[in-house]
């Protein structure tokens, strides 16, 4: 039977300011003693996750954008999974919007609601990685984006007007660490079902292991067997969202270590 571990990265797996991962080196390596899939599932582009993927050492289906859409490497299963699209050496599950429909939209609702925001697609990538703390390679990925805009809200008491004008146009939005997110009708958890769909055509899963440290977390939180919040700013917020949650004794990789360690132990 199979068990997954679906993490987000920045301020639970990573370090929110310098991305570092080494305090997660002793669960990451016990994971893949135990032939656990690591799934990523964050905010990040698929240029990113790839990246990061190959820094980690795990090489599982990743869920991008926000739930965006999920990549199986091909050939990772026996069949590709219901509806999707083979490309780049994946197979396919879209879940989100056309990013150039994203950020018209926001454009609209930012006009509509007279609040004024500062989106991904406007910032240079020397901005991106100042904003982000990445190096400029890392920041030119970010802004590879597919299917979710990021964006900095600059007129914080607009702010209600701007996400109301979001939703009358049919998208959702998401607060994560650093920005707000326009989305699609896709999510997280959402994206997480079709991952469990996916995998239990071949074997039954005996539980899925969430982590995360923000909101935008809370909807695949709310919706796997085992949740763990990792401790963040949001921490009071995402624990009134996902009550049944555990709560990771530290923040980033450090806590994240510790937690899944726990789990495993207690297998």
């Amino acid at each position: 039977m199979y068990t997954l571990v679906v993490t987000d990265l920045d301020g639970a797996l990573l370090d929110h300011n310098t991305y570092d991962f080494s305090p997660a080196l002793p669960a990451l390596a016990r994971l893949r003693e135990l032939a656990i899939p690591l799934i990523l599932n964050s905010s990040k582009t698929r240029a990113e996750l790839e990246l990061w993927r190959k820094r980690l050492g795990f090489a599982d289906p990743f869920i991008a954008e926000n739930g965006g859409a999920v990549f199986f490497p091909c050939g990772y299963f026996p069949s590709p999974p219901p509806c999707a699209v083979v490309r780049g050496g994946y197979e396919i599950i879209e879940l989100g919007a056309p990013y150039q429909a994203l950020v018209t939209a926001l454009r609209g609702a930012a006009l509509e609601s007279g609040c004024a925001v500062r989106a991904f697609h406007e910032l240079a990538e020397v901005e991106v990685a100042e904003l982000c703390g990445l190096p400029v390679e890392d920041a030119r990925l970010a802004k590879a984006r597919e299917y979710d805009e990021a964006f900095q809200v600059l007129t914080a008491e607009k702010e209600a007007d701007l996400l109301a004008a979001i939703t009358r146009r049919g998208l959702r939005s998401a607060r994560g660490g650093r920005f707000h997110h326009i989305l699609g009708g896709s999510d997280k958890a959402r994206a997480v079902e079709l991952l469990r769909l996916a995998y239990s055509r071949y074997q039954p899963i005996a539980r899925i292991v969430g982590l995360g440290d923000a909101l935008n977390d809370a909807p695949f939180l709310q919706m796997v067997d085992v949740p763990i919040v990792i401790p963040s700013p949001q921490v009071d917020a995402l624990r009134r969202a996902v009550p049944e949650a555990r709560l990771a004794p530290a923040p980033g990789p450090a806590g994240w270590n510790q937690a899944v360690l726990d789990l495993l132990a207690a297998v």
